[in-house]
C-alpha cells in the first residue's frame, strides 16, 4: 500500500529539487554572459531583470490569456447545478475559496485548473467529461484540480515557464554574442589565460545551445512529479482514490482526446495530455504527464 501523504512529501520535494537545478543553469548562463562582456554582474543583472518581466506579465496576466486561447466559458448553477456542487463541497473540504467554474465544448475528456493563487482560481472541465463521468469520477477529477489550487502547483508552474523564458533569451543572447565576435579582444593575454578563456567559450556555447533543451526537460519533470502530487492530494480530499481511478480510467479508453483549442502552452495544465497519445522513450521524456497507467496503479494502491 502507498501511503498517500507519504507520496504528497515525497514529490513536493522533488519539484524543489528541480527548481533548484533550474536556478543554477540560469546562474551558468548568467555566468557565462557576464565573462562575453567581462562582468559577471552585467549576466547575472540581466537574468533578474527578464525574470521580473516576465513573472509580472504571467502572473497578472497568464490565467485570463489561458482560458481566453482555451475558448472556456464561465458558467452558472443553473446551468451546471451538479458542477457547481462539487466544486463548492471540494473548495470547503480543501480549505480555499470556491473557484470559478468554466466549460469548454469539446467531446474529449479532460479539465485543468488555473490562477495565480486560491482566491483567483479557477476550474475547467470539458462538456464530454460532464457527459461521461458519474458523480464519484467527477468528484475524483475536481479534487485533484483543487489540489492543483491548493497546492499552488499552478503558481510553480508558472514560475518555471518564466524561468524557461529566461534561459531562452540568454541562450539567444549569448549565441549571437559568440557570432558577432563580442568576446574579441576581451582574452586574458597572460600565461594560462588563453586557454581558460577557450574553456570558458566551449561551456558557454555548449550552455547556450543545450540550455532551451536542458530547461525544457527540467519543467516537464516539475508538471509530472505536480500531476502524481495533485492525484494522491486530490485522493485525500475524497478519501475515495478510486474515483479519480476511474475517472482517469476513462479518460485513457477516450477514443478522441484531443481538446481542439489547446496548445503547447497550455498541455501541462490539463489533468491528461490534450494530445493524441504517441509512443516510445523520447515521447516519455518530452511528456508534460506521467503514464496514465502508472497514475491508476498507484492510486489504487494507496
Amino acid at each position: 500500500m502507498i501511503n498517500m501523504f507519504d507520496e504528497i512529501r515525497t514529490n513536493k520535494i522533488k519539484s524543489y529539487i528541480l527548481v533548484f537545478f533550474f536556478i543554477i543553469l540560469i546562474a551558468g548562463m548568467g555566468t557565462a554572459l557576464g565573462f562575453v562582456y567581462n562582468s559577471p554582474t552585467l549576466g547575472i543583472s540581466m537574468a533578474v531583470i527578464f525574470a521580473l518581466i516576465y513573472t509580472i506579465m504571467t502572473f497578472y496576466r497568464g490565467d485570463s490569456m489561458i482560458l481566453k486561447m482555451s475558448g472556456a466559458k464561465p458558467v452558472t448553477k443553473a446551468q451546471y447545478p451538479h458542477l457547481y456542487h462539487t466544486i463548492e463541497g471540494l473548495a470547503i473540504a480543501a480549505g480555499v475559496p470556491t473557484p470559478k467554474a468554466y466549460v469548454i465544448n469539446d467531446s474529449a475528456l479532460n479539465a485543468f485548473a488555473t490562477g495565480r493563487n486560491p482566491e483567483h482560481a479557477s476550474v475547467t472541465v470539458t462538456t464530454g467529461l460532464l457527459n461521461k463521468m458519474n458523480r464519484q469520477e467527477l468528484e475524483g477529477v475536481i479534487a485533484h484540480e483543487m489540489s492543483h489550487i491548493k497546492n499552488y502547483d499552478i503558481r510553480m508552474m508558472m514560475l518555471t515557464t518564466v524561468l524557461i523564458g529566461v534561459v531562452t533569451l540568454l541562450s539567444d543572447f549569448l549565441l549571437r554574442s559568440f557570432l558577432w565576435g563580442s568576446i574579441g579582444g576581451r582574452r586574458d593575454n597572460r600565461e594560462g589565460g588563453g586557454q581558460a578563456a577557450i574553456i570558458f567559450i566551449v561551456i558557454g556555447l555548449a550552455l547556450a545551445i543545450l540550455a532551451p533543451l536542458i530547461g525544457q526537460m527540467i519543467r516537464l519533470a516539475i508538471s509530472r512529479k505536480r500531476e502524481f502530487m495533485a492525484d494522491a492530494s486530490g485522493a485525500s480530499l475524497t478519501r475515495y482514490p478510486e474515483g479519480l481511478a476511474s475517472a482517469l480510467e476513462k479518460i485513457r479508453k477516450d477514443p478522441d482526446p484531443l481538446v481542439d483549442k489547446a496548445n503547447k502552452a497550455t498541455a501541462h495544465l490539463f489533468i491528461s495530455t490534450p494530445f493524441r497519445k504517441t509512443k516510445g522513450f523520447t515521447a516519455k521524456l518530452f511528456a508534460t504527464h506521467p503514464p496514465i497507467d502508472e497514475r491508476i496503479q498507484k492510486l489504487r494502491k494507496m
